[in-house]
């Protein structure tokens, strides 16, 4: 603010600078997360002067993946600030990522005056920005005038956090941030959003009869989705689970809500559950890619003969969501709590339980495929494997249930999501619905940043390079963030060959033996060259203990990969080769 002197009179006036970083304030937002540069330099600033804390990355898209996975984490929105068009553009993916996977996140960024846009005039950095990301995000809205501007952020977290959750953007041009308004009616301007996210009551008859269809189930299955661990429904969703006595399959996100130790828990009988549920409960899932399209071999058996005859109970809050791939029986439209607590009050305290025929039949296939995986785990190759690599992860995350677990890669992915328990909810933070690499620093930075526990961020070498050079985010602020590269040297495995004989090494491979260690000790912090699991173990533990910004480089065999890790299936080449 400042005092403005005519004719005598005093008035204290206030800018567009101050009035957005007021309306963040006043609602909750804590962390911005981005990179200065014109025309945002100076806000970034001043948004360190006024207490917000402010994350300052090496490139916008992990910025803004740092957004992304900060509103997941609180159910409110991660906010992203970026200059104007490439900033803008880099940032953009995050956004779109977030909208996809149902993370609240608003993207501000700063742009060319809309006369001269509007002309295509020639402007610095020109670029109708509002309208490239309307159609990738759930909202867009642009900012003309100081006065505006808490009703602009208003919108931007009603839209972020209100039925589905996703993306928003903010265009906010050059010349509102240096308007100035009278202090007072601009404090008045300002919004203090109120119950942004309302319960969405579900219908008594949809709860009828999505009970119906459980009560007269032989086979039943819960799947649990990202969206149950978002609705911070643990102890309902926990207690639907034990008092049913169904068998329930989490998503990799999901992982946690119960623990994966649980006896309920069918995760190591998932490809036995999927084709034999007779009535399959989705609370917080989608039937995306990630479950087939609750088609094919994966649901209907090994002949495909039984396509249609599950029945499925799916809990969203959007309608539309509803037989987007295959009929959905009881579609039970609400917020999750509020659908789980009506199914609580129908289904009583004499609930039911399965036939004791499938209890047993989903029990003997964990036991089997645990055990089998017991042996795969207890094998010590030289050089390490993922297993064997990925057995020390396993112990340290069990004896560290609150510490954060990011996961990218094709291998490092899948065989994370499969090898690695999960304890307590919302913990793992992975690639999701659209199985993206590059999420991994931006995830790792403001997990650790928004839980203040440490972070074991699992990252295929592959998928480390499109974040890498956070290390020195993490470093800068430092973090208390252990990365692990499984590194075989390349993209799958390094084995890989020149096909039209050249000297170029082939597409899918790295340097061998690349010192990826080297580049956190260049910014200070700790670097550790494993080989052995041994040496894996002792880095870990040390680096958790130390809360020290770590990379451990842990050399894996470079033959063990699989092309495409477990969605071969999606590798046109791959259907070629059969």
């Amino acid at each position: 603010m400042s005092n403005n002197t005519e004719s005598g009179a005093s008035a204290a006036m206030t800018d567009g600078f101050h009035l957005l970083l007021d309306a963040l304030k006043l609602n909750g937002i804590e962390t911005i997360y981005g990179l200065p540069g014109i025309p945002i330099t100076d806000l970034t600033r001043m948004a360190q002067a006024e207490g917000l804390r402010m994350i300052s990355f090496r490139h916008e898209q992990n910025a803004g993946n740092a957004a992304a996975i900060a509103g997941f984490i609180n159910a409110r929105p991660g906010v992203c600030m970026t200059v104007s068009a490439p900033g803008f553009l880099n940032g953009l993916t995050a956004l779109a990522n977030a909208t996809t996977n149902c993370f609240p996140m608003i993207l501000l960024s700063g742009s060319s005056e809309r006369e001269i846009v509007d002309l295509q005039q020639g402007d610095y950095e020109e670029m109708d920005q509002l309208a490239i990301a309307r159609p990738l995000c759930k909202a867009a809205f642009r900012v003309l005038h100081a006065e505006d501007i808490g009703v602009g952020v208003a919108r931007a977290i009603r839209a972020a956090v209100s039925g589905r959750p996703g993306g928003v953007y903010l265009d906010l041009p050059a010349k509102l941030f240096a308007q100035t308004v009278d202090a007072e009616v601009g404090r008045a301007s300002l919004i203090d959003v109120v119950d942004p996210a309302p319960r969405q009551i579900p219908a008594p008859d949809a709860i009828a009869r999505a009970l119906d269809l459980l009560r007269g189930a032989k086979k039943p299955l819960i799947v649990l989705g990202k969206g149950a661990a978002y609705a911070r429904a643990d102890e309902a969703i926990r207690t639907l689970v034990e008092r049913s006595g169904i068998p329930y399959l989490p998503m990799s996100m999901a992982k946690g809500i119960l623990p994966d130790t649980h006896e309920q828990s069918a995760a190591a009988a998932r490809s036995f559950v999927l084709p034999e549920a007779d009535v399959v409960l989705m609370i917080g899932a989608r039937l995306n890619w990630l479950l087939s399209h609750g088609k094919g071999k994966t649901w209907g058996g090994k002949a495909a003969k039984a396509w249609g005859a599950q029945k499925f109970i799916q809990i969203d809050i959007s309608p539309t969501e509803m037989d987007s791939n295959v009929r959905i029986d009881a579609p039970v439209v609400g917020d999750i709590g509020s659908c789980v607590a009506a199914l609580l009050d129908g289904m009583g305290t004499q609930w039911a339980k399965p036939p004791s025929a499938w209890i047993d039949a989903v029990a003997e296939r964990r036991t089997k495929n645990i055990a089998k995986m017991a042996e795969t785990l207890a094998r010590d190759p030289q050089p390490m494997n993922f297993h064997s690599a990925l057995n020390v992860v396993r112990d340290i995350v069990r004896d560290n249930p609150d510490a954060m677990l990011v996961n990218e890669g094709a291998n490092a992915l899948d065989f994370t999501r499969s090898i690695v328990d999960m304890y307590r909810p919302r913990k793992r933070l992975d690639v999701g619905t659209w199985g993206v690499m590059g999420i991994g620093m931006g995830f790792a930075v403001a997990a650790a940043v928004e839980s203040g526990q440490p972070v074991i961020a699992i990252e295929g070498d592959s998928a480390f390079g499109f974040s890498g050079m956070e290390v020195e985010t993490i470093c800068r602020y430092n973090l208390p963030v252990c990365v692990v590269v499984f590194n075989n040297n390349g993209v799958y495995r390094g084995t890989d060959r020149n096909l039209g004989g050249g000297t170029d090494v082939a597409p899918t491979v790295f340097v061998k033996d690349a010192r990826y260690e080297k580049l956190m000790e260049a910014f200070g912090g700790v670097g550790v060259y494993a080989t052995t699991p041994a040496e894996l173990r002792a880095a870990m533990e040390e680096a958790i203990r130390s809360r020290r910004p770590t990379l451990i480089n842990a050399i894996i065999d470079e033959t063990a990969g699989t092309e495409s890790g477990r969605i071969t299936s999606l590798n046109p080449a791959a259907a070629l080769k059969k």
